[in-house]
């Protein structure tokens, strides 16, 4: 089973579980194989070449998906001729956080504040191509925010939690809730309440709607 990604990110983990189930449900030993580099182009080239006899899976995320239209060049498989799609297996939501330091409340309140202070504020995301980075786009384009963006922190996994220098980010739910819960991150924000944060308002109800048709 090849994940083209780090070891201990969201994809990661899920294809862990995952394989565990299948190991238990067929009698067979499934094993995880972590091919991360060039935003899971590598692991995913890497899968494409490999015999086409069910021996081998690759578990992706969003970005199999998005990254043939990022590279000018391409990317080194074709996602609907190389390969046959099996089932979806989880499912996450994004969510928006800001560091401690900002004064910004709210969804209302950080949209004001980035309107006033023009290109002073950036935004962290894992990876590019990533529905965290794109979410991050949108949300420049529906709301006339000027600012730039980075990657997290350089680590394997990246991790949600932004540099000194950046002041918000966008991450996945499951990568972002033990910085807010350890008080590192503040207000988590997600398309719907889904468990662990119940507690985070969501942007749609934060005054964070997209502006669109």
């Amino acid at each position: 089973m090849i994940v083209p990604f780090a070891a201990g990110g969201p994809t990661d983990v899920i294809a862990r579980v995952v394989a565990l189930k299948l190991s238990e449900s067929l009698g067979q030993q499934f094993y995880v194989e972590n091919q991360p580099g060039a935003g899971g182009n590598t692991g995913t080239a890497h899968a494409a070449k490999s015999p086409a006899d069910g021996y081998t899976i690759l578990v992706v995320s969003t970005g199999f998906i998005v990254n043939p239209s990022l590279y000018a060049k391409g990317v080194p498989y074709d996602p609907v001729k190389d390969f046959a799609p099996v089932t979806l297996v989880a499912a996450s939501p994004n969510v928006l956080t800001v560091s401690p330091s900002v004064p910004a409340k709210s969804v209302q309140e950080l949209i004001a504040l980035i309107r006033a202070n023009p290109g002073k504020y950036s935004f962290a995301q894992p990876a590019t191509g990533s529905t965290p980075h794109l979410n991050g786009e949108l949300f420049k384009l529906a709301f006339g925010s000027i600012s730039s963006w980075c990657r997290s922190r350089a680590r394997r996994p990246p991790s949600p939690r932004p540099s000194p220098d950046t002041r918000r980010s966008r991450s996945r739910a499951a990568a972002a809730i033990s910085n807010i819960k350890d008080g590192k991150l503040r207000r988590a924000r997600g398309p719907e309440r889904r468990p662990p944060s119940r507690r985070c308002p969501t942007c749609d109800g934060d005054g964070g709607r997209h502006p669109g048709p």
